[in-house]
């Protein structure tokens, strides 16, 4: 993801790495004079430095304590002064770096950016604190209707599925059979997609309500919602359930590669509709 925050003028970017939010402490002092002053300031202190050893070793496995221990011997004096480069360097820092280029900048995990925000002012770090919740929320209504859409498509797909099941398969079939004809046909789609089927979930899950699908993710139920109409072409056909299972298995594994490489879908998550 890469977002912008607006704050008194000044235009804000956020970063996505992984599933964490980074804030540009760049913008946050642009066109304020001697804005990177302020962050060498900040970052100089005691108290800052105290900071970012606390988030690092609760965040980061790789931080190194021993070299963190040594730069706070000496935090607070005159003389003593630190960068960002210099920091991440001797410490393996993650919550904060530095990049030079067009698009570069000291950016910092939220959690450090809020922080930071306060050597600008308080007011300052209170709109920026609900500026971004404002932005997390959006975000989060917008993949929640996304969810939603994909859900709806996967279920009215499920239609030409169970067309196909009664005109082929349903004819066939006699007793016990015709009722386990379209669980069977579902399961089989489960299978091909997430590896199990309805019953081996919800006993992997006994206390969380709904079925596998409803905790699909949007690539899930597109790649769903594409198998079924696949499969019901294949039923039409008159395919195998063997030789259909074998298709369905290309084709849902042709796609999450697919889709795992387009940037529109890299923030996937989960939703209840």
């Amino acid at each position: 993801m890469s977002e912008k925050l607006h704050i008194e003028g000044r235009e804000i970017s956020i970063k996505s790495v992984k599933d964490d939010d980074f804030i540009s402490l760049t913008d946050m002092v642009s066109g304020m004079e001697e804005g990177s002053k302020i962050i060498e300031n900040w970052l100089r202190t005691r108290s800052t430095l105290s900071f970012l050893g606390a988030w690092e070793q609760t965040h980061n496995p790789n931080f190194n304590s021993l070299n963190f221990e040594g730069i706070m011997r000496y935090a607070g004096d005159m003389n003593f002064t630190m960068s960002v480069k210099k920091w991440v360097n001797k410490t393996e820092a993650k919550g904060i770096w530095a990049k030079a280029g067009r698009y570069g900048g000291t950016f910092a995990h939220r959690d450090i950016a809020f922080e930071f925000a306060m050597a600008i002012s308080p007011m300052f770090k209170v709109l920026l604190i609900k500026e971004f919740q404002r932005l997390k929320s959006e975000e989060f209504q917008r993949q929640k209707l996304e969810w939603s859409t994909s859900r709806f498509l996967s279920k009215i797909n499920y239609s030409l599925q169970t067309e196909a099941i009664e005109t082929r398969l349903i004819p066939k079939l006699k007793g016990k059979e015709k009722s386990l004809a379209y669980a069977t046909e579902a399961d089989l789609i489960n299978l091909a997609l997430f590896g199990q089927t309805a019953k081996q979930w919800r006993i992997e899950n006994p206390d969380i309500k709904g079925n596998i699908r409803d905790y699909a993710s949007i690539t899930q139920l597109i790649i769903l919602s594409n198998l079924e109409t696949h499969n019901s072409y294949l039923i039409m056909a008159g395919a195998s359930k063997e030789a259909r299972f074998a298709r369905l298995c290309e084709i849902a594994e042709s796609q999450l590669e697919i889709f795992s490489r387009d940037k529109r879908l890299n923030d996937d998550k989960k939703f209840l509709e």
